[in-house]
């Protein structure tokens, strides 16, 4: 994993500038400095390692071992095959998705998990009900491909926690044509924020126990879970859905196996339920439990 001191700064600054006003990124400001300067070190970071990679693959050396070399190998294949360098990615095109690769890999995930944990020490039965198929599956032996995709009831909790909180409370969609939209009309170009949160808690689509923890729901899978199918977006929708999202849970299920597996956890009672955006969803607080082996 890419770390650098910029790190929690990079963060912060980040957070500052969601939580800002609309200024251009161009204008020479304190935050918009320091977001100019820490990018312009992360990327020297990553044209290092893509320049040490591309050389790799030109002296016949594997790089299929992680998502770098895959994306790599891929865009270098898909070159050659068409024969013209334009249609594929250019460095600057593969560092921004190692940038993504960065943060989606491992920010969302651990909000998930911190949120289903935290649940899961509200509601003790959904815990006892997770634990309980887990065992019977693995007993204390690792998780394996198999047995993680056949966890019923742990799928239904994390499509639950999802749709309570999800990582981005709103994510960004641009139409490609002019198109209406709830009775609007958009021309082609138009930025337009999803409210991925408010969709997620309408009555409408979940019903009168859409604020209520309720796995079950999700029981018959996401396309009967609500009455429109299109109102469980924790991934996005459509063509440009997450691609990482069957890695993000598969990632997920195998922690809270290794979890659930040895430990049982209770909500401590310092513990406050506020949910806050910074830039991703998070407990305002913390997530204060107390946990024991088991």
């Amino acid at each position: 994993m890419l770390y650098t001191p910029y790190h929690k700064e990079m963060y912060m600054s980040v957070l500052l500038t969601s939580h800002g006003s609309n200024l251009p990124m161009s204008l020479p400001i304190e935050n918009n400095r320091k977001m100019h300067q820490i990018n312009k070190e992360i990327e020297s970071i990553l044209r290092g390692l893509i320049g040490k990679r591309m050389q790799a693959m030109k002296e016949g050396e594997s790089t299929k071992d992680d998502l770098l070399g895959i994306l790599l190998e891929s865009n270098t294949k898909h070159m050659e095959e068409n024969g013209q360098s334009s249609q594929g990615l250019t460095i600057k095109d593969i560092v921004e998705e190692c940038k993504l690769f960065y943060f989606a890999g491992a920010e969302t995930t651990s909000v998930l998990l911190t949120w289903t944990m935290l649940l899961l020490s509200i509601h003790p039965e959904w815990q006892d009900h997770a634990r309980e198929e887990i065992m019977g599956l693995f007993r204390k032996n690792k998780p394996d491909y198999e047995g993680l995709s056949r966890l019923k009831i742990v799928t239904m909790i994390f499509y639950e926690v999802l749709r309570l909180h999800p990582p981005f409370i709103e994510i960004g969609w641009k139409t490609y044509k002019e198109m209406e939209i709830g009775g609007v009309t958009y021309p082609a170009g138009v930025s337009i924020k999803i409210p991925v949160l408010f969709i997620h808690h309408d009555p409408d689509s979940w019903g009168s126990d859409v604020h209520e923890f309720k796995p079950e729901r999700f029981s018959e899978g996401i396309s009967k879970a609500s009455k429109d199918p299109g109102a469980f977006l924790p991934f996005g929708w459509g063509p440009r859905i997450c691609i990482g999202q069957n890695f993000a849970l598969l990632e997920s299920k195998m922690a809270l196996c290794l979890i659930l597996q040895r430990l049982e956890f209770e909500l401590a009672p310092s513990y406050t339920h506020a949910p806050h955006t910074m830039v991703t969803l998070h407990p305002m607080h913390g997530a204060q439990m107390k946990v024991r082996a088991i």
